[in-house]
């Protein structure tokens, strides 16, 4: 009986959102429009960066592998949460709730270090203009970017191997909308301590790393700010870094009170609010934050619409002709 009341558990059930069935509508349209937001303004700046030959520059491909990571951890997460709004059975499997972990940190971790990478970008473009083109080579950039998803893979492997370790003979209730690790630690009949001290170590390791490089970057790029003539060059650098900054602060805010906080264990009704925003909020806020506050993006926008417009006008003028 002992064995058999230690074996792992095939299923889980997502109880997230759950304590609040009359909002169930109202949540379900807001995330849903939020979903869309996020999917349509991140694979449009994707499709436009790759089309864009002017775009193709170092800031740009990070910027365009952000959209990638922010949509793709938008579909790791919100089509499941979606359909859990109505549905009776919010069942998840352990395979499934593995690979849902599995996706979600790996983007997570590539999020990290592509925001480092482009913090780094905008130092060396804004400190050192006439060293940009040596210093940020396109050999250079292509091995910041394939390292930023190297280094979430190897992330989520890590984890994910140390899961199997873990025996859950209890409640299979996960109090998230998401198949997260930490859940699942609280869950287990096996003392997680191993987890939970290499999931400090190396989480912690990959936000101290990529925060601090993001924030020597910065100072270095408000140094060079106060030492602008132009009052306009200064107000304007300023509200770019401000928004920037904004962005960064509520994606590692969010992550390192979900993951490098004491007592990670004891604190499991805390968890939704900070997976809200580096799931849900940050993702949707990437594009109007790094793009459309962008001129150069806008300039382009407008043109294509404009050649459109142009086009769609050619067109109706020749079948009026005819």
């Amino acid at each position: 009986m002992a064995k058999e009341n230690h074996t792992i558990k095939s299923e889980f059930i997502l109880t997230g959102f759950t304590d609040h069935p009359e909002l169930k509508t109202l949540l379900f349209v807001v995330f849903l429009t939020v979903f869309l937001i996020t999917i349509v303004g991140n694979l449009g700046l994707l499709i436009l960066i790759s089309k864009e030959h002017r775009l193709h520059t170092p800031m740009y491909i990070f910027l365009g592998n952000l959209a990638l990571v922010d949509s793709c951890c938008a579909c790791a997460v919100t089509p499941k949460m979606l359909r859990n709004f109505f549905s009776k059975n919010r069942m998840i499997s352990f395979y499934e709730c593995i690979a849902q972990f599995y996706f979600l940190c790996t983007v997570e971790t590539a999020d990290c270090f592509l925001l480092a990478a482009m913090a780094y970008d905008r130092y060396v473009a804004i400190c050192k203009p006439l060293q940009y083109h040596t210093m940020m080579s396109k050999k250079l950039c292509i091995q910041m970017t394939t390292g930023a998803y190297i280094a979430g893979n190897l992330h989520s492997m890590i984890h994910v191997g140390l899961l199997f370790r873990l025996n859950f003979c209890g409640s299979n209730h996960i109090n998230h909308f998401y198949c997260d690790i930490l859940p699942l630690y609280r869950l287990s009949c096996v003392d997680p301590y191993v987890n939970e001290l290499v999931l400090f170590i190396f989480s912690g390791s990959v936000q101290v790393f990529t925060i601090g490089s993001v924030l020597i970057s910065y100072i270095y790029i408000l140094l060079s700010i106060f030492k602008m003539k132009s009052k306009n060059g200064r107000v304007k650098a300023f509200s770019t870094c401000a928004s920037h900054f904004l962005s960064v602060s509520l994606f590692y805010g969010s992550l390192f009170f979900m993951y490098i906080r004491p007592n990670l264990l004891e604190e499991g009704d805390k968890d939704i609010p900070a997976a809200i925003l580096f799931t849900e909020v940050v993702p949707l806020l990437n594009p109007f934050i790094y793009s459309l506050r962008n001129k150069e993006v806008i300039t382009i926008l407008r043109k294509i619409l404009k050649k459109e417009k142009s086009q769609k006008s050619l067109k109706q003028m020749m079948s009026t002709i005819h």
